[in-house]
């Protein structure tokens, strides 16, 4: 029987019969009763999560870059920010008169309806071949992305009335394309939230093996989940905290992913101290003891990690740190506070039908981990210098890894508004079809209008809105939308307008931001990442008390991120086709990785601290953490890659490739990273493994 286990026993013996016992029977049903309210209270304001998400371009921008301020000064113009859109139209072999003929009556119910800059005389060109011609729409009076959205609609409507048959007519343009991405955001939140749960009560019927015991974690989650929901809410309303939906999916993913894993840790825990203890009160106090710590650890690395990305200049990458942490947090408390009630009062029976009996023993089993462990002791030097080779060897691949993923690229499926796209490409090669915005003072417009107009790379320049402080210029380049071209063309711009003097002058729309955020990126991940490690560091230094063992789950953690970007490298573009790499990613998987990878050398290095504070020598200690761990740490890894898996069944590029990234460091982090790398190096590093703690001295050693 453990000691712990042992003297509690001896404390219950020495209490008068009955003191302590209406204690422990009221806890768990204070407990419950207290998140029954918290669950009243949050509900509602959990609901309103999704509506308060926003997916504006300048949300996905970085704060200080000069093409998020174009956007705000945009703002401020007469009407308001002024939505790009494009008509197009296409027929095979050529334009015929009718067609001709419908583009203009819809045009002119167009501008009925909506305030078009120009009305029905808005600039329309016709390729060379005449089989296509390109309107363009300057839209005002669109205040926010629900307006943005209903307008493009209601311009979709009206090109489909009255077409003539075999006449193709889209609408694309930077609103058209924002427009088709809200809508994908907006069919998100109920499909992950259904698939990450649905994926979750899987693996917890297989790895439980009872028909009862997965309801408990699950319903938990489901609590967990609502609570954080309501948080971010509040955080959104107190401190106007920009909130992605791209944000609140991946908080939903980790309050299920990493929820579950804690509960998996806790409830293994509790089997086996219910076959020592009588008491399921006694031996849920126990399993907490046991494992609490790792598991305030594990999530304090997390939180720690998501809130450095507070120090990124990205809007959606500062955002997500806070929801990020709350998320966390609210599983955190939720698993170590209302499971345990709910297990308490439940009692044996809920494991049925494998109930741990008090005074028996597991049946024991080959273990696996057991042979892992075995065939790593026989020769941990070359197992740790083959695991290591395979690790760099598959990170290798992150050179194949494509460029910065383009708007038009970012859908899976091809909306309207991307098809438009291809076609305007095709049908002009030798123009842009988004437009390049400059913004100046008024009183130097002109001034400005004539250098943007002898800058190399210009096509044409449109007179835009203005106002009395500020003017718009809408410019076309030369070369297509986010090509090499049109970004040396706008960098030749940005040249040439800065040194007006007095202009005040900036660069901005599509292609710009691009630029913005790879430079902004770059920035991001010089300032997050030392944070990062730093902060995951001190959390492991305090937990295990060991340099050394802190900074092997590091840089096993890290070689595990490199390894899934080379993989990626090696998928992303040669199998699936995707064009690109959202620029965020890099950073953001990183966080992620590093955070919750090292939740699994946790768990395995904590078990075996104990085991060496038990007086096991450090090899022993090592083989028996891999053993008695294995399992539940291995059922762990397998649902937090499962839950991130899920963001690859929807339908936006970026959150596919996160959910990949992940998942695949995830699993290289659980059946490689851990199984094999950490054992082998604690096998070869012996008690140096715990230095300078007190584990590390020649005394310790049995």
């Amino acid at each position: 029987m453990a000691p712990a286990a042992d003297t509690q026993q001896k404390e219950d013996r020495s209490r008068p019969a009955g003191e302590g016992r209406s204690g422990r029977r009221a806890l768990p049903w204070v407990v419950i009763a207290f998140w029954i309210v918290v669950l009243a209270v949050t509900a509602p304001f959990a609901e309103k999560l999704s509506g308060a998400a926003r997916d504006r371009p300048v949300d996905y921008l970085p704060a200080s870059a000069e093409s998020t301020r174009v956007e705000h000064l945009l703002q401020k113009l007469p009407g308001g920010n002024t939505s790009d859109a494009l008509l197009v139209y296409h027929r095979d072999g050529g334009l015929r008169p009718a067609d001709t003929k419908a583009a203009q009556e819809h045009l002119k119910k167009i501008a009925g309806r909506y305030e078009v800059r120009g009305g029905d005389k808005a600039p329309t060109v016709v390729s060379k071949d005449g089989a296509t011609s390109m309107t363009a729409l300057s839209v005002s009076g669109l205040e926010d992305t629900a307006a943005q959205g209903k307008a493009v609609d209601g311009i979709r409507d009206i090109v489909k009335e009255d077409k003539p048959e075999g006449l193709k007519a889209e609408v694309g343009g930077q609103v058209a394309l924002m427009s088709d991405q809200n809508e994908v955001f907006q069919s998100i939140d109920g499909v992950l939230l259904l698939g990450t749960a649905g994926v979750v009560a899987v693996l917890l019927i297989l790895i439980y093996r009872s028909p009862f015991l997965w309801l408990v974690p699950l319903g938990v989650v489901g609590v967990a989940a609502s609570a954080a929901m309501a948080g971010v809410y509040g955080l959104i309303k107190a401190f106007d905290l920009t909130v992605t939906t791209m944000s609140t999916s991946v908080m939903t993913v980790l309050i299920f992913g990493a929820g579950t894993d804690y509960a998996l840790l806790l409830v293994a825990r509790y089997r086996e101290e219910l076959r020592h203890i009588e008491r399921p009160y006694d031996a849920m106090r126990s399993a907490i003891r046991g494992c609490g710590a790792a598991v305030l650890a594990s999530s304090g690395t997390v939180v720690a990690g998501l809130m450095c990305l507070m120090a990124a200049d990205l809007n959606s990458s500062s955002g997500l740190g806070p929801v990020g942490a709350v998320g966390v947090f609210c599983a955190l408390t939720a698993m170590m506070t209302l499971l345990p009630a709910v297990l308490v009062l439940l009692g044996r029976r809920v494991f049925w039908p494998i109930v741990p009996v008090y005074g028996t023993e597991a049946v024991q089993r080959r273990s696996l981990f057991a042979a892992m462990g075995n065939s790593a002791a026989r020769r941990p030097a070359l197992v740790l210098l083959c695991g290591v080779a395979a690790l760099v060897a598959l990170s290798v691949g992150a050179v194949k890894l494509p460029g910065a993923l383009k708007q038009e690229d970012a859908f899976l499926n091809k909306p309207d508004s991307v098809t438009a796209m291809t076609t305007v490409g095709k049908a002009f090669p030798d123009a842009s079809s988004l437009p390049i915005t400059v913004v100046t003072r008024t009183p130097q417009a002109a001034e400005v209008e004539k250098a943007v107009k002898g800058t190399k790379g210009v096509a044409t320049v449109q007179p835009g809105r203005s106002g009395e402080e500020r003017t718009e210029l809408q410019v076309f380049a030369v070369a297509k939308p986010e090509s090499a071209g049109e970004k040396k063309t706008i960098s030749a711009l940005r040249g040439a307008v800065h040194d007006i003097k007095g202009a005040q002058a900036i660069v901005g729309g599509p292609t710009a931001q691009q630029m913005d955020l790879d430079t902004t990126n770059a920035d991001d991940r010089r300032k997050v990442i030392p944070l990062v490690l730093v902060a995951v560091m001190v959390v492991l230094i305090a937990l295990l008390r060991s340099l050394v063992a802190a900074a092997v789950l590091v840089l096993a953690v890290i070689a595990s991120w490199g390894a899934a970007m080379g993989l990626s490298g090696l998928v992303f573009g040669p199998v699936l086709g995707y064009d690109g790499l959202d620029p965020s990613l890099p950073l953001l998987t990183f966080v992620f990785l590093i955070a919750l990878g090292v939740d699994y050398g946790i768990f395995l290095m904590h078990r075996a601290r104990e085991e060496r504070l038990k007086g096991a020598g450090p090899e022993e200690a090592a083989l028996t953490a891999l053993r008695t761990t294995g399992g539940v740490i291995t059922s762990a890894g397998v649902v937090l890659a499962a839950t991130f898996a899920v963001l690859a069944t929807l339908p936006l590029v970026a959150l596919v490739e996160m959910g990949f990234i992940i998942a695949v460091g995830v699993l290289l982090d659980t059946f490689l990273v851990r199984t094999y790398l950490v054992t082998s190096a604690s096998l070869l590093l012996k008690r140096w493994m715990w230095w300078p703690g007190k584990l590390s001295r020649g005394s310790m050693e049995s």
